[in-house]
């Protein structure tokens, strides 16, 4: 495998430990900043934001663009934001960075991953691409609770440092590095492929993916106020809990990538008919930390394993838009990051109970059954 995908990989860690980080940071930026919590929490709503804004814009845009100036143009600025992020006072300019940074980050990934399949050698195109999607499973086991742990000992604002710092070398070796030459992209139809949109299959799993990744970042965008306010854990404990979530959402997109095939199999209707079970077990038992340890392990296993196998799903059922394809997943799932935790921070903030945050989880998850259903056309026995 060629180093430079590995060194993709890091600059995708870094993104991905950007992405998720704010969930381990929130009563921190929430008591610096002078803000609530659920205001807090929507810095992982500006960050799905940023994502569907700029997945389907960047895919076609970046597409024309010399590799090497593309992907070290996204990466500098992705650096850029985070240093403002790290220095700022102002609310609304952090929340203004994380839209940015998404932005930028829908952008270098709409380049790294047809690279890195180019660079690999023709049997090797499959595991080149697995690197770079590690990189964000990854993130969730190892970067983000490491943000939290850095963020409880030296302020949230450290954890944006990191991440810049994380950055440079791939920086520095995508300028070494990085193929020089345009991506050669043969011409696009844009209108064709966005047509695809319209077909009720696409439509169907786009709806499916973003109501399970609501449900998930829920939950996920409140878990530190829920382990600290709700189970008394200590603050320490938060970076142990992300990092449970983490280990079972890698498991989870292990199992779906060597299992799925982009079809809506018995065995996934079950996982997400699972998925609002165990939202409910999880909100009645939350105040225990054991339940919630083990819970948060096995509802990241299965929220992460169910998205992965819907991005599969969508690009299975929109074979025309193979451009698109992707950026249709993406939009989906970063629709659901972005309306779960606001509609989780309005529920808590007129409750004044994180614990309904979860409850919100279920609810959403419960309803994408009825579409699971309904695109697999079949009834589950018992």
């Amino acid at each position: 495998m060629p180093l430079f995908v590995y060194v993709l990989g890091l600059a995708v860690f870094a993104q991905g430990t950007s992405e998720f980080m704010a969930s381990g940071l929130v009563p921190g930026i929430a008591g610096d900043l002078s803000v609530p919590v659920g205001a807090a929490a929507a810095l992982t709503s500006a960050y799905a934001v940023g994502m569907i804004v700029g997945a389907p814009a960047m895919a076609v845009l970046s597409a024309r663009w010399p590799r090497r100036r593309a992907l070290a143009g996204f990466l500098t600025a992705f650096v850029a934001v985070h240093v403002i992020g790290a220095l700022t006072t102002s609310f609304p300019v952090l929340f203004g960075t994380r839209v940015v940074a998404a932005v930028v980050n829908a952008g270098f990934l709409a380049v790294a991953m047809p690279v890195a399949a180019a660079l690999a050698p023709k049997e090797k195109q499959a595991r080149a691409t697995a690197v770079l999607l590690a990189g964000v499973t990854l993130s969730c086991v190892a970067g983000v609770p490491a943000g939290s742990v850095l963020g409880e000992l030296a302020g949230w604002r450290s954890a944006f440092w990191a991440v810049a710092t994380l950055c440079l070398p791939a920086l520095v070796l995508v300028f070494r590095s990085a193929p020089a030459d345009a991506a050669g992209l043969s011409e696009i139809s844009i209108r064709r492929e966005a047509r695809e949109l319209k077909a009720r299959p696409v439509r169907r799993a786009m709806t499916l993916a973003a109501l399970v990744n609501g449900a998930t970042f829920a939950t996920f965008a409140f878990l530190a106020v829920i382990a600290t306010d709700v189970a008394h854990l200590p603050a320490g404990a938060v970076s142990g809990l992300l990092a449970a979530f983490g280990v079972g959402a890698f498991i989870g997109v292990t199992v779906a990538g060597r299992t799925g095939d982009g079809e809506l199999r018995r065995g996934l209707l079950w996982a997400l008919c699972g998925l609002p079970v165990g939202w409910a077990v999880l909100a009645v038992t939350s105040v225990h930390p054991v339940a919630l340890f083990v819970l948060t392990t096995v509802q990241g296993g299965l929220s992460f394993g169910c998205g992965s196998a819907l991005v599969a799903r969508v690009m299975h059922v929109a074979p025309g838009a193979p451009t698109l394809g992707g950026s249709f997943a993406t939009v989906a799932l970063n629709v659901g990051a972005f309306l779960g935790p606001v509609l989780a921070g309005f529920v808590t903030e007129a409750t004044e109970e994180y614990r309904h945050a979860i409850w919100i989880s279920a609810a959403i998850a419960t309803v994408a059954i009825v579409p699971a259903l309904s695109a697999r056309r079949v009834k589950l026995p018992g």
